[in-house]
């Protein structure tokens, strides 16, 4: 079977990210580079911000950091959002790793195992997800504040909501957890970033914008998909279309079948509802995506390709992550491993 191909633009990420530098005023902009620079190529693309000027990098995992420092080399400091987890003082030593701790245990830990390293502290200002809740933050933050924190941070909830008001609530919570102490600060992801000035302290961390997705709404397109049409049949009225007879022909129709399915990170959940494109011309999936292959109807094109587009100019992450009923985070970070990936544009 032929292989569908993806296209990753460096340089769009780069410009993205430079835009978001210029939004984000006199504050330092890092780059979010977790889950393989989500989805499109951490190797590739982490390389190509550092030439765009991205001194700071932000990980889920400490193995992701080690891998990133063995991309970057020395320099650039590399924060990873899991903090110091067991089993996690060799690789933040060995890469020169920043853990963001995030629980008195992994404050103890730290302390004890890495004396001296640098470290970081995440705060929970309502997310309830990760990070210091206020009454854990009391009780240590002398000890804290003492030993230097490299940096000082929390996460928006409902930043990609500007007029929700969760947003202000958050910044009340962090500046009265925050003040007084004598660290760098960091509230803004992409979509604080957007919410301005108040929100964007003395570093900021765009990750989403970076690759083309919402709540940055000027971002330049980074990926193209292209899959490739492997057969083409007639389908007469009243005969169906895949698995489980989902799609009935209404009339004579001609059907193109695709290479690439959910097995790719095409998730079901499109099936009959997101398009592919010739050129401008979009074309309606039919019947359901397989693990492999999916189905589209091409009767009114005036001739049949040799690859239509998933993504593109004219279907953005976002946009078929509204037909697939997900968000684009999820559609970027499912891309799978097939795919022939070419990365264009960026510093070689």
């Amino acid at each position: 079977m032929a292989q569908a191909d993806l296209h990753i633009d460096l340089s769009a990420i780069a410009e993205n990210w430079r835009a978001l530098a210029r939004a984000s005023g006199p504050a330092e902009t890092a780059a979010v580079v977790k889950a393989d620079a989500y989805g499109l190529g951490a190797d590739r693309v982490a390389p190509a911000l550092a030439a765009a000027g991205a001194r700071s990098f932000f990980v889920a995992l400490a193995e992701e950091g080690a891998a990133l420092r063995a991309t970057l080399g020395d320099g650039p400091r590399i924060f990873v959002l899991s903090g110091h987890m067991e089993g996690d003082a060799q690789p933040i030593a060995q890469a020169g790793l920043i853990p963001v701790l995030n629980s008195p245990e992994q404050l103890t830990r730290h302390f004890q195992s890495l004396p001296g390293h640098p470290f970081g502290i995440q705060l929970d200002t309502g997310m309830n997800r990760l990070g210091f809740e206020e009454d854990e933050w009391r009780a240590v933050s002398a000890e804290a504040s003492r030993a230097g924190p490299t940096l000082i941070m929390s996460h928006l909830a409902c930043a990609d909501e500007p007029g929700h008001a969760m947003n202000a609530r958050q910044l009340a919570v962090f500046r009265r957890m925050t003040n007084g102490i004598d660290a760098p600060r960091s509230l803004a992801a992409t979509g604080g970033i957007l919410l301005g000035r108040d929100y964007l302290f003395d570093l900021t961390r765009p990750g989403i914008g970076l690759y083309g997705g919402m709540p940055f709404a000027q971002a330049r397109p980074v990926v193209r998909l292209s899959l490739p049409v492997i057969q083409t049949r007639w389908v007469e009225p009243g005969e169906t279309v895949g698995y489980g007879n989902t799609w009935t022909a209404p009339a004579r129709r001609r059907i193109a079948t695709l290479g690439a399915g959910y097995a790719d990170g095409l998730i079901r959940a499109m099936s009959g509802r997101a398009r592919v494109f010739d050129g401008d011309t979009p074309c309606p999936l039919v019947g359901r995506v397989s693990m492999d292959m999916i189905a589209a109807d091409v009767t009114d094109l005036p001739g049949i390709p040799d690859r239509m587009d998933i993504l593109g100019p004219r279907q953005g992450v976002d946009d078929l992550a509204r037909a697939a009923g997900t968000i684009g985070y999820e559609i970027l970070t499912s891309l799978g491993a097939r795919y022939r990936r070419m990365h264009i544009g960026g510093a070689e």
